[in-house]
């Protein structure tokens, strides 16, 4: 009998796409709800670094999203090393608030032109941490998903 490869995609690389599609899609969310006026925080901080108008355009935009992408390979590669095995979506949205405060607490300050969290109305604030919990659970439910499937699969050829 042909034995049958039932998880062909290395879980490392379920990571890897999770990660770049979450980031590409919570940037393209950040940029609806920053246009729709929820959010005086942009997704456009990325591009801080470069000059030109070109930022607020849809290259800019584009940019951004694929930046948030890559960046997010190595959050989803972080939660991969450390939380995969936690089978709750709770794992994920803690994630996300974790996320949250690292990235308003520490690497917000470093871009200039920014304001301290503190400084930014409430709806702002509240619409960020949604997104991020958003972000944190795609990742985390994803990635769980994905090893408690290789684990179940495992099992079940072991037992053939």
């Amino acid at each position: 009998m042909e034995e049958k490869n039932y998880y062909a995609v290395p879980l490392i690389t379920t990571a890897v796409v999770t990660g770049f599609v979450a980031g590409v899609f919570a940037s393209l969310m950040g940029y609806l709800v920053h246009y729709l006026n929820f959010t005086e925080m942009s997704p456009g901080i990325i591009l801080a670094p470069w000059k030109g108008g070109w930022k607020d355009g849809w290259a800019g935009i584009l940019l951004a999203a694929l930046l948030y992408g890559l960046v997010s390979i190595l959050v989803a590669l972080l939660y991969y090393g450390t939380l995969r095995k936690r089978k709750s979506f709770w794992w994920g949205a803690f994630y996300g608030v974790i996320l949250f405060l690292f990235v308003f607490l520490v690497l917000l300050p470093l871009f200039p032109g920014t304001k301290p969290l503190l400084k930014y109305d409430f709806n702002s604030i509240l619409t960020g941490i949604c997104t991020f919990i958003l972000y944190g659970v795609f990742i985390g439910y994803s990635i769980s998903y994905e090893y408690e499937e290789f684990i179940y699969l495992k099992q079940l050829k072991m037992k053939q």
